[in-house]
């Protein structure tokens, strides 16, 4: 390769290198013994002006002058660059006796915090946990909940369905029925879950919420029992004071029917909070159970309504929007 060439190809690997730069002190007395040592490639390519002709040499020693010069001067501006007064090295740079920048954590959801609250409450007496399907049959949702098909109770709870046997879930109601189906009497379990309702979202309605399902069957079991269960449940979960109150209603699965009432003091009025009542007997004939021998209670509350009223959350939608601003002040 001609001398110029070869001048050029230290050059450009002198700017390849250069851009790279290793910072560490013998790192940069390698890189100028490198290029400007007395055994470095500039002085490699001085050695091959003899290989020249005699009247080229003049031009070779100029430009070969000129790349010591320019690889000189550039080697000094860097070092001079990185070791400037008050500037650090990279090494120096990193102060390990500083405290480490903590990674942002996340935190337990309020809706799992008082769904969890709410479970511990009811172990706390007795009752067992259960999970069941949340698309389900027909049958386990409506029928065997003495709900069949055409019937006007259909239309209280407005439902998607996947098709025309199989729905999402109304209420956490279709688990009692696998777990009577799947097991003997006397049985006490409550059911947490997701539950869905074709419904008008507002402050206090969503179309996905979760309920708690209680469920307790045995010989002797009474209206009165299931209201101290459920003042027990009141009484622990939001106070001693709260006002609350047992208002008469309709359910197709169970009878006598109540609705329960928790005063709303952000709102200055009642919000339902569960539906609950005597498990009817024709839900126990339905499942193979003697319904002249076995009675029961069933009950199923809304874990959205109860976190609205014990935190003073005045909007259901909170929840589901994801606001890392309202999710932050429950971590």
């Amino acid at each position: 390769m001609p001398l110029k060439e070869q001048i050029e190809s230290v050059r450009n690997q002198f700017l390849a290198d250069i851009e790279s730069f290793p910072q560490a002190p013998p790192l940069i007395d390698q890189l100028k013994s490198k290029y400007l040592g007395r055994k470095g490639l500039v002085a490699q390519l001085f050695s091959k002006m003899s290989q020249v002709k005699s009247e080229d040499r003049p031009r070779m020693g100029q430009e070969l002058n000129s790349l010591k010069i320019e690889l000189t001067r550039q080697f000094e501006n860097k070092v001079a660059s990185i070791l400037a007064p008050g500037k650090r090295s990279p090494d120096e740079a990193i102060d390990l006796t500083l405290p480490g920048k903590a990674p942002r954590l996340g935190s337990v959801h309020i809706l799992e915090q008082t769904l969890s609250d709410m479970k511990e409450i009811f172990k706390s007496i007795g009752f067992h946990v259960a999970y069941g399907p949340e698309v389900d049959d027909d049958y386990h949702n409506f029928s065997a909940l003495n709900i069949p098909e055409h019937h006007p109770a259909r239309d209280m709870q407005d439902t998607f369905f996947v098709d025309a046997k199989t729905v999402l879930r109304t209420h956490t109601s279709n688990v009692q029925i696998h777990l009577m189906e799947n097991e003997d009497p006397p049985i006490r379990y409550i059911v947490p879950g997701r539950v869905y309702r074709n419904e008008a979202i507002s402050y206090k309605s969503y179309c996905l919420f979760h309920q708690v399902e209680g469920i307790y069957i045995n010989k002797r079991v009474s209206f009165g029992e299931l209201k101290g269960c459920l003042e027990y449940f009141v009484r622990h979960m939001f106070g001693a004071e709260r006002g609350m109150r047992f208002r008469p209603s309709y359910f197709p699965f169970t009878e006598p029917s109540a609705e329960v009432d928790i005063w709303d003091e952000e709102r200055q009025e009642w919000l339902e909070i569960l539906g609950c009542g005597m498990v009817d007997p024709n839900v126990l004939d339905n499942v193979g159970y003697d319904s002249k021998i076995w009675h029961g209670y069933a009950f199923g509350m809304g874990v959205e309504r109860i976190a609205m009223l014990k935190y003073n959350i005045n909007d259901i939608r909170l929840f589901y929007n994801g606001d890392i601003r309202f999710l932050e002040q429950f971590a």
